[in-house]
């Protein structure tokens, strides 16, 4: 990967969380996050499901060790690997399965978005499906202790669900599509053969 293509991938995953995250309010905890800067994106240079992996607990355990007041969170975003959805879904298994390995589980956690993003039971046009899109396959890492603090500080988080239905479906496909958030590195170029 080029230091241009890190940097697009980079700007692409900022764009979609000030405008998409924070801009309609998807998740109520990311401006804060974002404001005090202790957001933290990781672009992948991962090509296989195993050297993501490895990308994957190296970014756990450093973000087990950071300072929260530094680092909250982080995106580890992987544009070469895991583009179609069903893979992606698969190994999210593994990444869950990691988070025990390492002995995170209780501390850490795994949240996903990819650009395919498709819940159960919806239509792959369903705009429901659009609260978990991003411009490239993302795995969240987020820390329990944050997770609990948010709750804490709004007890109805059913309401955040209901809300960005309401808002998807308000703004639609097309209201979606006027946030520009489609990448700037084209699929085409992130696709490679194996051999």
């Amino acid at each position: 990967m080029t230091d241009d293509q890190e940097q697009t991938v980079r700007q692409d995953t900022h764009r979609w969380v000030q405008r998409a995250v924070i801009g309609l309010n998807l998740c109520p905890f990311a401006k804060s996050v974002e404001v005090n800067q202790r957001l933290r994106i990781v672009v992948s240079a991962a090509r296989t499901p195993e050297d993501l992996l490895k990308d994957l607990a190296r970014e756990l355990l450093a973000l087990r060790r950071a300072d929260p007041e530094e680092t909250e969170t982080t995106l580890l975003v992987h544009p070469w690997v895991l583009n179609d959805f069903l893979d992606y879904n698969d190994f999210l298994g593994a990444a869950d399965a990691l988070v025990d390995d390492l002995e995170l589980d209780g501390l850490l956690q795994v949240a996903s978005f990819h650009p395919d993003y498709q819940f159960d039971g919806t239509e792959p046009d369903d705009v429901d499906n659009l609260s978990n899109r991003s411009p490239y396959p993302t795995l969240h890492l987020l820390r329990e202790d944050s997770i609990e603090r948010a709750v804490e500080s709004m007890p109805d988080t059913d309401a955040i669900y209901e809300a960005n239905i309401e808002t998807l479906r308000r703004i639609g496909l097309k209201g979606w599509q006027a946030l520009d958030l489609a990448p700037k590195l084209p699929l085409s170029v992130r696709v490679t053969r194996e051999d």
